[in-house]
């Protein structure tokens, strides 16, 4: 709640006139508590997973010759049941997992600094804040998701996330309720460290999911955005990991690459890349032999075993 009865009360206190924004934001939260102000995050959350990944679903579901060249593992086709089950299984650990967090949360979001009063952050401050965010994130979930991939971390938490060896939108926060915690915890670091508005924080959250979701698409098109965003792992990256599964140990952060580069977890993708670049046949990544071995090779499940070659 702002501290200002009228817009007149908050140029004077400002010193200046209010930006058509500042006005926009007074009118809208000068009489709503924070702790609503805050809760607008549960909102934002629910319709971002529920809306963002239906366009290519039902696309993928009605007219999937319209995308198949884009489709990363294109043998692949589950029914419209599978993605109703996912998006039921998300929504339970929402409402009795992400939400009751949320609700309890907002002492933490105070005790950091997060503000909701006047004025707004430039542009560029809002642009330096979520460039940190992500780049905190992106560090500890790599760590958190690297862990998850040993023997007790992936068999009682993390095998949850990898049921789906060919992602879907809506399968980005499908995991355990404990992973969703854990993976919960680097997304509050970065506004811990480096305090923002409230309507940053609204953008960070909202463009996080927006990131997890696209990555998790299944589907590589070319003029995707992202694409020009410097060491962006994107659809193609972290496909890889799933299609890999269990054994994987490549790949694990969640944005972008150079947690993978430096500590020299991205090289059996790059060995897969490669491969597929000299040669046009049949080419194994080296972490999948040994599941090639006991006859549990992904592609077998799926339908396929040449990963990354589009279909004709």
């Amino acid at each position: 709640m702002l501290p200002y009865a009228t817009l007149e009360d908050a140029e004077a206190a400002l010193g200046r006139s209010l930006t058509a924004v500042e006005a926009l934001w007074l009118r809208y939260s000068a009489r709503m508590p924070d702790y609503l102000l805050y809760c607008h995050n549960i909102l934002f959350l629910l319709v971002i997973f529920s809306l963002a990944p239906l366009p290519l679903t039902l696309i993928e579901l009605c007219l999937p010759a319209a995308v198949s060249p884009y489709k990363l593992q294109p043998k692949v086709r589950l029914p419209a049941a599978s993605f109703f089950r996912c998006y039921k299984d998300v929504m339970r650990v929402f409402i009795f997992i992400v939400g009751p967090l949320q609700l309890s949360s907002y002492p933490t979001v105070k005790l950091v600094g997060i503000r909701t009063g006047l004025p707004l952050p430039s542009l560029w401050e809002v642009a330096a804040q979520l460039g940190v965010y992500f780049l905190v994130e992106d560090y500890g979930n790599y760590w958190i998701h690297r862990l998850m991939h040993g023997k007790w971390g992936y068999e009682k938490i993390h095998h949850v996330h990898h049921e789906f060896t060919a992602p879907i939108g809506f399968a980005a926060p499908y995991a355990h309720w404990a992973e969703v915690l854990l993976l919960g915890i680097p997304s509050f670091v970065g506004p811990a460290i480096a305090p923002c508005h409230m309507i940053t924080f609204w953008i960070w959250i909202a463009l996080r999911q927006l990131e997890a979701i696209e990555t998790h698409s299944g589907y590589d098109f070319p003029l995707s955005p992202t694409k020009f965003i410097p060491f962006y792992g994107g659809a193609e990256y972290h496909d890889y990991h799933h299609y890999v599964g269990g054994q994987s140990q490549s790949n694990f952060a969640s944005v972008f690459t150079y947690c993978d580069y430096i500590y020299g977890t991205d090289k059996g993708y790059r060995y897969h890349k490669a491969c597929l670049t000299k040669v046009s046949g049949f080419c194994i990544p080296q972490e999948l032999k040994e599941q090639q071995g006991n006859g549990h090779l992904n592609g077998e499940v799926n339908g396929f075993i040449n990963y990354g070659q589009k279909s004709e």
